[in-house]
């Protein structure tokens, strides 16, 4: 599949790598933003499963140095919701249309995102919950989407910048693995997909060492931006979901 990529194609994928795991190496999260530009140059077939497997090496290699500061209380936290989510998602948003659905949501990130801009020390307490039902909807509906309310929900318990990115990697690690042996169990992980997660790698190692950079440089608050300016990122992207 990777020999019918023209040059400029391979050079778009290569630089969609880079920046989704430079986000990914310093915040926890950004496969929100690279599925679907990558969406533009290969197939969902071959690219969603080959994304779930570069999500569990890329989530392996945070955790494995962060895994410290995993907030296990919070991670555990967003487990029911989420399966709940889950839940609705098959069986609710099936019948939505999904293009409308998208850009409501990009709206109520980019909302969520000026709003803890403008307000980063006061918690929503209510809106967590509701970001780990959200987060299973999403997901269910969008795939990598379901990060976006991840990173609210954790935004919201205010938690410190290495514990973020640690959960939100572990959080990462344990829907991906789900993930692939879901698209085991039905033959959708083909050899293109691991050829295409294997030919990720080396992109992905230089972005998440960027990315582990500007992570020790920010201060609390400059994470906390970071986080926000990601979050409508993935939000504008929504808008324009077709």
């Amino acid at each position: 599949m990777l020999q019918s990529l023209s040059p400029l194609e391979l050079a778009y994928c290569t630089a969609v790598l880079l920046l989704n795991f430079t986000l990914r190496g310093s915040l926890g999260f950004g496969g929100a933003l690279g599925l679907p530009l990558l969406a533009l140059a290969i197939p969902v077939k071959i690219l969603a499963p080959a994304w779930s497997l570069v999500g569990i090496v890329s989530s392996i290699a945070i955790v494995g140095r962060g895994r410290a500061h995993i907030d296990w209380r919070q991670y555990l936290g967003l487990l029911p919701g989420c399966a709940l989510g889950i839940v609705a998602g098959l069986f609710v948003f099936k019948a939505l249309d999904a293009t409308l659905l998208a850009r409501a949501l990009g709206v109520f990130i980019i909302l969520y995102a000026a709003y803890a801009w403008w307000k980063p020390r006061l918690e929503l307490k209510a809106l967590r919950p509701a970001a780990s039902v959200l987060s299973g909807i999403v997901g269910t509906v969008f795939g990598a989407m379901a990060t976006i309310f991840f990173a609210i929900y954790l935004d919201a318990a205010r938690m410190t910048k290495d514990a973020f990115r640690a959960t939100m990697s572990a959080m990462i690690l344990t829907i991906s693995i789900a993930r692939s042996a879901g698209y085991a169990a039905v033959g959708e992980l083909t050899l293109d997909s691991l050829i295409l997660c294997a030919a990720s790698i080396p992109a992905m190692g230089i972005g998440l060492l960027i990315g582990d950079r500007i992570h020790t440089g920010l201060s609390p608050l400059a994470f906390q931006r970071f986080v926000c300016i990601a979050l409508a990122a993935c939000g504008v992207a929504l808008l324009f979901t077709r």
